[in-house]
């Protein structure tokens, strides 16, 4: 990350970071010290990252660069935040819900894979509710320094308002708008299973995941895409749909074949416990008709 560039001509925004781990902690350095925003870091209570946090009274990158922000274990419901950004897990997310349903936030954007959007839409207000999936490589390391690679391959995070895309790339956070944030998280969700999964394969074989282990996940990313269907939702985008039509050994040679990149296979293995849990709310959303055979497929995505 480069220097401090010239702070924003605008009044700097109120935010909330809830969930401060590696992509937490990447946009909350960039949007206090980049953009010059008012951030607040919300940590988990009794957590390491929150007293590293404390500790620091800022977030710290590898270089010693500094981006003060607020710290707190909990988010205060009545501070009228212009956007909170929650980059927990689906899974962790529960915990935090109800809190953000009553808080005074006028907007609250979910930042993690998901099945189910329309479930955290319901609970904070579709008025004030926007999605986005991040799209930037970061890790932590043991003081809680960090080290991000942003905009790696000319990728940028998805967000579902162009408000956000511009507050994100006004902070050096290349971004776009993705019209169908919720269709988009949907159908990335079981992809999101199958990358997880394949890489912690292949680390415990020290080299890379099997065929068989491959072509397991790539059916059943189909048979979630099946499913998908059966609940009356599009497999979207066209990028998704031509997986969904495509033989299985397709995307079994895409799987089989990252997975036998280091980097790769060592970033997403650390994701084995949210590829469970998407796998539960996959199977979860199930209708009672559906065929045994794409449950099992489903489930045997499992890390």
């Amino acid at each position: 990350m480069g220097s401090m560039s010239t702070p924003a001509t605008s009044p700097p925004l109120r935010i909330a970071v809830i969930g401060v781990g590696s992509i937490g902690s990447t946009f909350a350095f960039q949007l206090a010290r980049v953009a010059g925003h008012d951030v607040t870091a919300v940590a988990r209570p009794g957590s390491a990252r929150l007293e590293q946090l404390r500790r620091d009274e800022a977030i710290v990158d590898v270089k010693g660069q500094r981006a003060s922000v607020r710290v707190t274990d909990a988010l205060d419901e009545r501070i009228p935040y212009d956007l909170v950004i929650v980059t927990l897990l689906a899974h962790q997310v529960d915990a935090v819900l109800p809190a953000l349903g009553r808080s005074a936030a006028a907007c609250i954007q979910f930042m993690f894979n998901t099945f189910d959007p329309e479930r955290l839409r319901d609970a904070v207000g579709l008025e004030r509710c926007a999605f986005g999936m991040n799209f930037v490589q970061a890790t932590l390391n043991p003081e809680g320094r960090l080290k991000a690679v942003i905009g790696a391959g000319g990728q940028k995070t998805l967000m579902s308002e162009q408000r956000w895309v511009d507050l994100f790339n006004a902070a050096g956070l290349p971004a776009r708008v993705e019209p169908d944030m919720p269709h988009w998280l949907r159908s990335h969700a079981p992809l999101c299973v199958a990358f997880e999964s394949v890489s912690v394969a292949g680390m415990r074989r020290g080299g890379g995941a099997s065929w068989s282990e491959a072509l397991a996940l790539a059916r059943g990313v189909q048979a979630s895409f099946e499913l998908i269907k059966q609940l009356g939702y599009p497999v979207y985008p066209r990028s998704k749909t031509l997986i969904d039509r495509s033989p299985a050994s397709v995307l079994a040679t895409v799987l089989w074949s990252m997975s036998r990149i280091r980097s790769f296979r060592e970033l997403l293995a650390t994701g084995e416990a949210e590829g469970a849990a998407l796998v539960e709310a996959i199977c979860a959303a199930a209708p009672v008709a559906i065929r045994p055979a794409v449950l099992s497929a489903i489930r045997a995505m499992k890390p």
